[in-house]
């Protein structure tokens, strides 16, 4: 069959989105290509309709267990004769599955770099009809490299292994530095690299100095009962007591981490994919491969460890094209925190400076003054206008000169030695006094409670700014302190000026409306009832078969369906997303039920 013979009867897609055909073509053709991709476009289509069009064995490598499982289950649904082999199953239930594929009855294998990076597994594949590696989340050769997950390193021998299979990788986020790491491991420097648009235009953004986490969650929460969404932490405990703290106030929350067991954490995910009004508080061990289409929000109560990671976790939100939020609270100790994290980390001197350089246009970003979205997108190589659906285009950050409260924030530095955090240079500005202060003489020093008339608060938020655009350094490997950059000390000296943006404690009201307007979109067309009603018996089917519910079907080919509302079998085919296998499984059961509802529909009239 042809590609679109098989995008159309296997998986009742009628053309390939933007992007898609030009990838499958390379591929076909036995070219290698890296493919980056936001989350929600196709990606993976891009590797299944060629594996299937090439014939023989295709091998995909995935990450996470969970992550191949139900990609797997998704493709057995459409016909196709897919497996994965890992650690879940036990030894006997993978020996089955290695028959199958050694006697040619697999089409697509999916395996762990672990897995597949071992001699026994790379010479018994070397004797079969590989056709097709593809790698998905590729960004995890750079990201994780060689100390982490050595396995993924190990990938860059796979062109020597199998010459003259095209290998495709696939990721959602790659920063110029990070694609070019990928090419140069996994092809040798030879790959087409096709980089769609980064722009998620549904998502709101919006970034907040962190005052009290729990509270701005709770606040950002107020008006949006039963609505899905994921709200990401640093550590394992942190998830646990924010899923505590929201089950107290009435939400219906649970916690997500790597040290929760297998089976709490399958059943964890279950519940967010089969559920409505769902919040998962996890690390970021929750959300690689999550297929959810309905998540309304992503919240950070912590900082990311990066752009990257930040674009790949706000894009779990709004999959459906609807509108979404992605919100963030930080402050200087996620900061901190973050390059502790770095230093700490193996890898080489050159990795390190590249992360730290990485988390300082995550900094940047955060205090953006300007389009936040523009801001998001430069980091990795768009332009674009001002996006109208972030914090500072809906409420314009007004910016102050503030290059003499600057001077004394250094002077204040300089005076206490250069070893104190930000929140006792704030304390020695606004002049509060305290046994800490009292002791060290600090409130005998001329810049004591010199910034009075503005309060601590205010002194905090310019300090954050000031580390944000490099006048003051934090010295991670100690406690903190901070200390003055080359910047500071030419600001210092006179040298150029500092502009600042005034803290805000909430968003104004022409904000707060416009989000409202935003979250007040709804579906046009189509019978909410009928929706709920086709919903609940894809939750059945679903519960039924072990699957997450989008296995079954999106909810984009259910809206299809409560919109088009076949009554046969021919229009059913026609409803987007259905292919020959769905057809033969779920006509007769979703036809029934839309039956029922106009049956029901016309009792009631």
């Amino acid at each position: 069959m042809t590609p679109h013979d098989i995008l159309r009867k296997t998986f009742g897609y009628e053309t390939f989105r933007p992007g898609q055909e030009g990838i499958v073509t390379t591929l076909l053709e036995g070219r290698n290509v890296l493919a980056v991709m936001p989350t929600g476009s196709g990606k993976s289509l891009c590797y299944q309709v060629p594996a299937l069009a090439r014939g023989g064995l295709a091998i995909v490598v995935s990450p996470l267990v969970a992550l191949m499982q139900d990609q797997v289950a998704a493709l057995k649904l459409a016909g196709v004769a897919a497996e994965t082999i890992n650690s879940a199953a036990s030894r006997e239930e993978n020996v089955v599955i290695w028959r199958k594929v050694a006697s040619g009855e697999v089409r697509l294998l999916y395996l762990s770099p672990e897995r597949l990076m071992t001699e026994r597994m790379i010479a018994a594949l070397s004797r079969l009809e590989v056709t097709l590696i593809a790698i998905d989340e590729a960004h995890c050769i750079s990201q994780w490299g060689a100390s982490f997950r050595p396995e993924y390193d190990m990938l860059q021998t796979l062109r020597q292994s199998f010459p003259g299979v095209p290998i495709g990788a696939f990721t959602a986020t790659a920063d110029e530095a990070t694609r070019r790491d990928i090419v140069g491991k996994i092809f040798g420097g030879e790959a087409e690299v096709y980089v769609a648009g980064f722009d998620r235009p549904n998502i709101n953004l919006a970034v907040a100095p962190k005052d009290n986490a729990k509270q701005q969650l709770l606040d950002f929460l107020d008006g949006r009962a039963g609505q899905s969404g994921i709200v990401y932490a640093l550590s394992r405990k942190s998830t646990e007591e924010l899923a505590a703290f929201l089950v107290s106030k009435g939400r219906r929350a649970i916690a997500y981490h790597a040290g929760m067991t297998a089976e709490d954490r399958a059943e964890a995910q279950n519940l967010f994919m089969t559920e409505k009004g769902i919040i998962v508080c996890a690390t970021i061990a929750f959300g690689m491969g999550i297929d959810k289409p309905d998540v309304r929000f992503v919240f950070h109560a912590d900082l990311p460890s990066s752009l990257d990671a930040y674009y790949q976790e706000i894009g779990r939100a709004g999959r459906d094209g609807s509108p979404a939020e992605a919100r963030m609270v930080y402050g200087l100790s996620d900061i901190q925190m973050r390059r502790r994290f770095i230093d700490q980390e193996e890898g080489g001197d050159e990795r390190r400076r590249r992360e730290h350089k990485r988390l300082d246009a995550l900094v940047a970003y955060c205090e953006a003054p300007e389009c936040r979205r523009q801001n998001l997108l430069y980091y990795f190589g768009e332009e674009s206008e001002p996006c109208g659906n972030c914090d500072v285009c809906l409420d314009p950050v007004h910016l102050v000169d503030g290059t003499a409260e600057a001077k004394w924030v250094i002077e204040a530095v300089k005076a206490t030695g250069q070893r104190f955090g930000a929140a006792h240079i704030a304390d020695v500005l606004a002049g509060k006094s305290n046994d800490k202060a009292e002791a060290l003489h600090h409130t005998e020093l001329a810049v004591f409670g010199i910034g009075r008339a503005h309060g601590r608060q205010h002194w905090q938020s310019m300090i954050r700014q000031m580390v944000g655009g490099g006048y003051l350094s934090i010295d991670v490997g100690g406690y903190g302190g901070l200390s003055l950059s080359a910047k500071g000390v030419a600001l210092a000296r006179g040298e150029g000026s500092f502009r600042y943006r005034e803290t805000a404690a909430k968003p104004s009201k022409k904000a707060e409306r416009a989000r409202k307007m935003i979250a007040a979109v709804e579906t046009e067309g189509v019978s909410d009832e009928l929706l709920q009603r086709l919903k609940s018996l894809r939750a059945k089917l679903a519960r039924e078969r072990k699957v997450p519910a989008y296995v079954i079907f999106t909810d984009r080919t259910l809206i299809d369906m409560a919109a088009k509302r076949p009554l046969t079998r021919w229009d059913f085919g026609e409803v987007h997303g259905v292919g020959e296998s769905k057809l033969q499984q779920f006509a007769e059961i979703f036809l029934a039920e839309i039956r029922a509802h106009l049956q029901d529909a016309r009792g009631v009239a």
